[in-house]
């Protein structure tokens, strides 16, 4: 399956927006439409599942972690609203029938500084911790949670696969993202392998940042990997625009990444049903 973030059009979603998009992208040949959480009740996650049943389009859900939400280093008030928050996106994924929610669910992005080897097992343990009642809401609802590692640029505390393993509780799962990966994993196949079943999600993209293809990541290898592992989940294509100047400054998107945010998609579409056919 292969599957497309509205975030590559918009931000933040809107009911008026996802119904002009969610026809293109099925019209297109996308197996999934992802729709962002960004601010709970942004849009309607019952009229979402109507349109997108009639549409044909699966789901996938992912999180955002703007500055104030962290479930480490901050204060009880500060987290116990970032669970709240995070059991809210479960709740949406039930709604419009995803199976997982997924995201750096632990700090802000672009949230960074230094910790020795002490600080950041505490730090860990606390997220361990604070992970606990979100992921027993998400099992009671019965969807999974994928936590993403993000890039050095965008986060010191969940970097690599490695540290999301001795991060992440046994019953967390862990999402994955090539951009990402390719900047922090010295291998990013070993580093799929190394994940296994933990996996709950796969974004792609190209290691610019724009459409997966043509680039120099070992595509053939990565989606190889993913089939070993037993994922059959979808591959789904995340990317933003540099229109908006909020996501484009959080995501460093400062340049066009395609003649057109459609060509993104339907390039990446075509390029990754060559991998997966």
């Amino acid at each position: 399956m292969i599957g497309v973030n509205t975030w590559v059009w918009v931000s933040p979603l809107t009911d008026e927006t996802l119904a002009d998009l969610s026809p293109r992208i099925a019209r297109w040949g996308f197996d999934v439409i992802e729709l962002p959480v960004e601010h709970p009740g942004g849009w309607d996650p019952g009229k979402a599942a109507a349109l997108l049943d009639e549409l044909g389009l699966r789901t996938s859900v992912v999180l955002a972690m703007p500055p104030g939400r962290e479930l480490v280093a901050a204060s009880p008030e500060t987290i116990r609203g970032t669970q709240d928050y995070l059991r809210h996106c479960v709740d949406v994924a039930v709604t419009v029938g995803a199976p997982a929610v997924s995201g750096p669910a632990y700090a802000s992005v672009g949230r960074t500084w230094p910790m020795s080897p002490q600080e950041r097992r505490a730090l860990y343990a606390e997220l361990g911790e604070n992970l606990k009642p979100v992921l027993d809401h998400a099992a009671g609802r019965g969807i999974r949670i994928g936590v993403e590692p993000l890039n050095r640029y965008e986060t010191s505390l969940v970097n690599t696969v490695e540290q999301a393993l001795e991060a992440l509780p046994e019953d967390c799962g862990i999402a994955l993202d090539t951009y990402h990966l390719n900047i922090e994993e010295k291998d990013p196949v070993r580093a799929v392998r190394l994940a296994g079943d933990r996996i709950a999600h796969v974004q792609a993209c190209g290691t610019d940042r724009g459409a997966p293809g043509g680039d120099r990541f070992d595509w053939p290898g990565f989606v190889t990997a993913l089939h070993d592992v037993g994922y059959g989940g979808p591959l789904v294509i995340e990317s933003f625009t540099s229109d908006n100047a909020v996501i484009a400054t959080a995501a460093s998107v400062w340049r066009p990444l395609a003649p057109t945010q459609d060509a993104l998609a339907t390039e990446g579409l075509a390029f990754l049903r060559t991998l997966t056919t």
